[in-house]
């Protein structure tokens, strides 16, 4: 499968790959990151699962139809997972996600990269619920994306990504801290902490119904605080307390 050098997707795959005994591959975006992987907190986890490294240029990393092409050929028994892993199998497999303890919820909300786990959410939802889905990319394409996976109208997306994905603004910060100290809980600053971020301002700005029953999903990915806080510290600002 395909990442960059702090990619959630990455850190799971490698996971599930030492949980099954499976060799994982991961096709990494930079070549620069070949000497110095070693470095990168989220890398270092993956490697120690088991994952195996190829990096390859910015340029070849775009052309992904290719790249998919010449990896099947040299690997013809493989499994090619798409970035972020969204596809018609990740989608069907999200319905693991609900159970009947989810289906007393009005409102189940997660976070959107590639659209995969909304969409499955949206495929799998109960017909009373409405589904809120939480970009944290500037992408204008992944509502018709996420309606042709999940042949449902039952969702909404909405912005969420401060400007950029990847982007940490020290508001987001705050809000991590102050979350994490209140409820024990902790986020992470691409995915989740935006997620209930927006999740606080939409409840604050009446847009759900009195007594409305709200699940917000948290999809992982605290790996990536280590990452975010060695940037942080270069950018001499505030840092996420990883508790």
């Amino acid at each position: 499968t395909f990442g960059g050098a702090f990619s959630n997707h990455i850190a799971a795959v490698a996971a599930l790959g030492r949980e099954q005994s499976m060799r994982t591959l991961g096709i990494i975006r930079g070549e620069e990151l070949q000497k110095k992987w070693q470095e990168n907190p989220t890398l270092q986890i993956a490697h120690a699962n088991g994952m195996d490294f190829r990096f390859v240029s910015r340029e070849e990393y775009r052309n992904k139809e290719s790249l998919t092409q010449n990896l099947q050929k040299e690997f013809p028994d493989a499994l090619i997972i798409p970035e972020g892993g969204t596809n018609h199998q990740a989608v069907k497999g999200v319905q693991h996600m609900l159970n009947e303890g989810t289906k007393s919820f009005d409102y189940l909300c997660t976070a959107v990269g590639t659209g995969g786990t909304v969409a499955g959410i949206s495929r799998f939802a109960e017909g009373n619920q409405k589904v809120l889905g939480f970009k944290v990319v500037d992408d204008h394409s992944l509502d018709d994306s996420v309606l042709k996976l999940s042949e449902r109208n039952n969702f909404e997306l909405i912005e969420a990504h401060d400007g950029s994905y990847g982007k940490i603004t020290d508001e987001n910060i705050r809000f991590i801290n102050d979350f994490s100290e209140k409820f024990g809980i902790q986020l992470e600053p691409i995915y989740t902490g935006k997620m209930m971020k927006k999740v606080f301002e939409l409840m604050e700005g009446s847009y759900f119904p009195e007594n409305s029953k709200i699940l917000a999903f948290h999809t992982g990915g605290l790996q990536g605080i280590e990452g975010a806080n060695e940037m942080l510290r270069k950018q001499k600002r505030d840092l996420i307390i990883n508790r």
